[in-house]
Formats: C-alpha cells, structure tokens, sequence
C-alpha cells in the first residue's frame, strides 16, 4: 500500500541536484528522484559509483540543498529545519569510521553527547552523570565485544571496526525519527563488517527505526532491509518491496542488479 506523501516518515519528492563539472558544464547528480518511506521501513539503496546514493542521503540530511523538489521528515520540510531540529529528528553514521565519534573523548563521553544530542540544556550542568554513565556501559554491553569495559579509553584508540560500532550506538542513544546509514561499513575488513552490518540490522528491527541504507554491495543489500531500491545515473531505476524481495531470495535480486546496472557492474559492487 502506498504511503501518502504527508503522511510519511520521510518524502522525497521531484528532487534534482547538480554540480559545476569542467568546461562550464554541470553534473547532474539527481534527476528528479521520488522516495517515500513509511514509519518503520527499513530501505536499503545500492548503485555503482556516481549513481547519486551518497547526494540522496546528503539531501535528506539537509548538507545539500536541492535545485528543485522537496524533502519532508514527519511533515517538516527538511529546508526549513534549523541544525538543532534537524539533530532532534535525523541521526547519521558515515563511511568513515573515524567522522562519528570524536577521537580526543572517551567512549563515554561520546555516547553522552549522543544522549543529548537535539538538546538544549545549561553550561553549568554536568554532562556525564552517574546515570548517564551506567546508560552508555549498557548500550555497549550488547555488542559483547568488551566496549562497556572501556568507557574511559578515548575513541582514537580503537579499532576501525570498534569505532564504528560506537559510531552507531551514538546514533541511536537517542531514538531517532530517521537513520542514514552511508556505506557505513565498506571501509572495514570483511569480517568487522559482516559483524557491524548484524548489529546494524539487530538495532534497527528491536527499536523499529525508519532507516535509508546506502550501500554498494549487491550481498549485504539482498540480505538486509525490508525494500531494495536500485540507483542509475542519478535516478531510482528499479524499486523492489518487501514482498518482492522476499520471493526473489538473494539470487534472484542479484539477477535483478544485473539487469539493472548492466554496464555498471564491478567487483566492488558483485561484493
């Protein structure tokens, strides 16, 4: 069933940006793309390079402001948002492990920005209390990889791989309207990724979050997610729900992809 526009967590709708490219010319990034997500849904994008995955989610996080079209999260266009509206509505995690935690904190400190993270709150209170403490010791504990035991280490001194599972807990210490998940684990070794790209997957079903997953691997889109939208030269080429996806199994999407991005493939994306 097809989700009013206005009634939706997140509508896209006719969106187009450009980029000045050489010779006076302009790249068109987006060709007026239309996405609208339900409370809950759990979206995955894939496409080669230059597909315009990481602009989508540039322009629905409000770093790029669209030529033409409209983005809205519960109602609220996304343009009209001030960067304190936008951090109470809109959590992200990046590709690079090292840009969603602040190396010079500990990992403590960093989840308590993330619990505060849309808040207006007084300089002269303290920020990490006891409460907050035993609330971060927690958060981690369900990776069971040992991070609740180093609250008072700083961020910088962890693995790839452990940052971004904090990352992630930073994003979602807070229940956010929207999740942007931007390639968030392609710049990890297979192992650390598939270990993330779980408890990525665990968070999203237990808390029920609405999340837009951009990603390049044909195999980590077949298996996660709920929808599976397929990205070519700038615009939605192929928009498979739920059921479909269910029924097609992860030879048939891959099948799928191939046609698709005919001419588009590369290892990278086959994974």
């Amino acid at each position: 069933m097809t989700t009013p526009a206005e009634h939706a967590a997140l509508a896209v709708q006719g969106v187009r940006v450009s980029y000045p490219a050489p010779g006076g010319t302009r790249f068109r990034a987006l060709s007026d793309v239309s996405l609208v997500l339900r409370q809950s849904e759990y979206v995955v994008v894939i496409g080669a390079n230059g597909a315009g995955k990481s602009t989508l989610i540039n322009a629905i996080a409000g770093a790029v402001v669209p030529e033409a079209g409209t983005i809205s999260i519960d109602g609220h266009p996304v343009g009209r948002m001030s960067l304190l509206d936008r951090a109470r509505l809109v959590s992200r995690v990046f590709q690079d492990p090292s840009v969603g935690v602040c190396g010079e904190l500990t990992l403590e400190e960093n989840l308590v920005l993330g619990m505060l993270k849309g808040r207006t709150r007084s300089p002269f209170r303290r920020a990490v209390t006891k409460e907050r403490q035993a609330r971060a010791a927690e958060l981690l504990r369900d990776y069971g990889r040992g991070l609740d035991a180093q609250l008072h280490l700083p961020a910088a001194s962890l693995s790839g791989g452990q940052r971004q599972l904090v990352a992630l807990t930073v994003a979602m210490a807070q229940i956010p309207r929207l999740l942007l998940l931007d390639e968030h684990t392609s710049a990890l070794d297979p192992e650390i990724a598939r270990v993330v790209m779980e408890r990525t997957d665990e968070a999203i079903r237990e808390r029920r979050l609405t999340t837009v997953m951009v990603t390049h691997n044909m195999r980590q889109a077949a298996r996660y997610g709920d929808r599976l939208v397929i990205m070519s030269r700038g615009r939605i080429v192929d928009d498979i729900g739920r059921d479909e996806k269910a029924a097609l199994g992860e030879d048939g999407l891959i099948e799928r992809f191939r046609s698709a991005l005919a001419g588009e493939l590369t290892d990278r994306i086959l994974g």
